[in-house]
Parts: structure tokens; C-alpha cells; sequence
């Protein structure tokens, strides 16, 4: 279990757009897994680990587990926040969880994305990649 004193979290505001609704006029359920992308971009330019810092260290992490529950529908032109929490693991994953809130503050959706690290030549890496090591050491999370 992770302390809150060492979560990294990011907020991120985003205002649906018309061509992410079907025909009801509400977000089409496939595009909340499009705004978690959002919100790790996010985390990523705020805390100094984006995916170009991934692949310049020789990695990549494709999402091998993504969960997604829904509460409350987002509509067109509605603005929204993902708040984006790093969950600390001593295994090398990335593992992220998400709240996107609508504007009235509730809580609509709710998922986890997990990543793993494979190098440029498809090997799955079993133990930290050393940028990733030094990152989580730089952010206390070691």
C-alpha cells in the first residue's frame, strides 16, 4: 500500500469534444480509455517522464491491463478533469489509476492502466530500467 505523502498525482482539464459522442449526444464509452492516454501524457509532462523520455532510454510500455467503470455520462462541450495517480510497484510497471470528475465535481468514471517495459529488441524487462530507477529515486518513491 502507498503512502499519500509520496502519491504523484496530475490534473488535467479537458472539454469533450463534439466527434467523442454518439448519437445521444453522450461520450461513446471507448474514448474514456482515450482521456486516461490524456491524463498519462499529462502526469508525464508534469513529473518528467513522457513517453519520448521512455523511448530515448531504449524502452517501451505497452499496456498489458486496462480497467474502466462508469458512473455518470459526460456530454458534448462539457469540460472535465482527469486526476492521473502514479501507483508506486516494485515490479517494473507502470501502473496508473484515474478519476475523471465532471464539472460539478462527481465522479464519473474511474479505471487503472498497467504498463510494462520492453526494450528495443521486444524483452520484457524484469526489473527496473535504470532511467526509470533514477527517476523513481528522484521523485522519492524508492
Amino acid at each position: 500500500m502507498q503512502s499519500k505523502e509520496n502519491m504523484l498525482t496530475c490534473t488535467e482539464e479537458v472539454r469533450v469534444r463534439f466527434n467523442e459522442t454518439d448519437p445521444l449526444g453522450i461520450v461513446w464509452h471507448g474514448h474514456y480509455i482515450v482521456y486516461f492516454e490524456d491524463g498519462r501524457e499529462a502526469f508525464g509532462r508534469q513529473h518528467g517522464l513522457t513517453y519520448l523520455d521512455i523511448q530515448n532510454a531504449g524502452y517501451v510500455t505497452p499496456i498489458v491491463k486496462s480497467t474502466c467503470e462508469h458512473f455518470l455520462p459526460l456530454k458534448y462541450g462539457e469540460t472535465f478533469k482527469i486526476v492521473t495517480t502514479f501507483i508506486n510497484s516494485v515490479s517494473a510497471k507502470l501502473i496508473y489509476q484515474y478519476e475523471l470528475f465532471n464539472q460539478e465535481g462527481k465522479l464519473v468514471c474511474s479505471g487503472e492502466t498497467i504498463q510494462v517495459f520492453l526494450d528495443n529488441d521486444g524483452n520484457l524487462c524484469l526489473y527496473n530500467p535504470e532511467f526509470f530507477q533514477t527517476w523513481k529515486d528522484k521523485m522519492g518513491l524508492s
